[in-house]
């Protein structure tokens, strides 16, 4: 049983069908998918789930604090179930790619007292970006 699957069950969340096949097409590392693509590989594995069920199902993961939605530069939102593993993302600028990736350091502690204009920092998000191999130089 994949780790979204459990906490979903821990938190007696109704599993249903449609609920579940969604969670599971969420499961593995580096996923980011977009509602689109969680429709298509759901639809996959059960013909009759809708539209408006994954995207409901999508919307109650991220409310409930189980997937973290992932928007960069104007693209399609993407889901992440990473949601209770601390990471920040690498984002491909050409075909926007994701991955998730855990760098040293405390971001907290990058952000210099003056520059928090008496704000109480409690967390950062940094996306780094670049060219991934099948979009950079040697592509």
């Amino acid at each position: 049983m994949s780790d979204l699957l459990q906490r979903l069950r821990g938190r007696g969340w109704r599993m249903t069908a449609q609920r579940r096949v969604v969670a599971e097409v969420l499961d593995g590392d580096h996923v980011h998918l977009t509602a689109d693509e969680v429709l298509a590989q759901a639809t996959a594995r059960l013909p009759e789930i809708s539209r408006a069920t994954v995207y409901n199902t999508l919307g109650e993961l991220v409310t409930l604090g189980e997937v973290i939605e992932v928007a960069t530069d104007g693209r399609a939102k993407r889901y992440d179930p990473n949601a209770h593993h601390p990471h920040q993302h690498l984002v491909c600028s050409g075909c926007g790619a994701i991955r998730d990736v855990h760098p040293t350091g405390d971001p907290l502690s990058a952000l210099p007292p003056a520059e928090r204009f008496g704000f109480t920092v409690s967390a950062a998000e940094v996306t780094y970006r670049g060219l991934c191999p099948d979009c950079g130089p040697a592509a």
